[in-house]
């Protein structure tokens, strides 16, 4: 089959605001399209269907963007810290604990701690740690590298 990605849009009163928030807070990585029109890269991403009922479709919501991250408190801190709008206290909605973050312009998006199993292909950051050898063994290994 000829798909071999997404492309997702997101209108804004503020399109400068809002790339600059996914540039510079999120750390999306980017191309220029022509005249500053940013298009985003994005960590992996998966797709949910869910049945035509509830609060979300009552509301009018046809469509809904989430932000995954594997420690919402951690993230929502981080984020508040960078100046974004983050909705009151996280809700365990049971498949997750979700809030809402607002982005420029009246974009808003769901910020997402799944608790089931997810398709998307997303690894964890790695702490970077130095190799702790004894100061004798450091000075042998290094000196072996040529």
């Amino acid at each position: 089959m000829a798909i071999n990605g997404t492309h997702m849009l997101l209108y804004t009163s503020e399109p400068e605001k809002l790339r600059a928030m996914l540039r510079d807070v999120f750390g999306f990585t980017h191309v220029d399209a022509g005249g500053g029109w940013l298009i985003f890269g994005l960590p992996p991403s998966e797709i949910g269907v869910h049945p035509a009922e509830g609060p979300s479709w009552d509301a009018g919501a046809r469509h809904l963007i989430s932000f995954m991250c594997d420690d919402i408190d951690k993230t929502i801190a981080e984020l508040k810290g960078k100046g974004v709008d983050v909705d009151g206290s996280p809700q365990d909605e049971g498949y997750g604990i979700t809030t809402t973050i607002h982005l420029p312009g009246g974009c808003d998006v769901m910020l997402y701690e799944p608790r089931h199993a997810i398709a998307a292909k997303i690894t964890k950051a790695r702490k970077k740690t130095k190799a702790t050898l004894p100061k004798g063994r450091r000075a042998k290994k290094a000196g072996r590298r040529r």
